[in-house]
């Protein structure tokens, strides 16, 4: 059972900057994208983020600028870099990943902005 970890959400002020990272337990075959999600409160779970095999990246308008996804080195890993923090980043990150024979999701990490 693959498990992806995620790690380096918490409390930062507005105008701050936070790294998520996200590891899988173990090598991810055929691996095509790895994601990152958030769910604020009473809100339903968006597409923060998403990098693919070959590099390419997309980002939801609102982050645009701002914040930057990328994979480590060990190709199982994706790291999040949210700088210019606003309230409204607050929620729940999680990571994704899809492969051509499944998708995985982390338990998420707490990500709170304050004003």
């Amino acid at each position: 059972q693959v498990q992806l970890v995620e790690s380096g959400g918490g409390l930062v002020q507005a105008g701050g900057s936070l790294r998520l990272s996200c590891a899988a337990s173990r090598t991810l075959y055929s691996l095509n994208t790895m994601a990152w999600y958030r769910q604020a409160p009473g809100k339903q779970r968006e597409l923060v983020a998403s990098i693919v095999s070959d590099g390419s990246t997309t980002y939801v308008e609102s982050v645009k600028g701002r914040f930057s996804i990328s994979r480590g080195n060990a190709k199982n890993t994706v790291y999040l870099q949210m700088n210019s923090l606003k309230p409204e980043d607050t929620g729940v990150y999680y990571c994704n990943a899809l492969t051509s024979a499944a998708t995985y999701w982390g338990q998420g990490t707490q990500v709170t902005v304050s004003s």
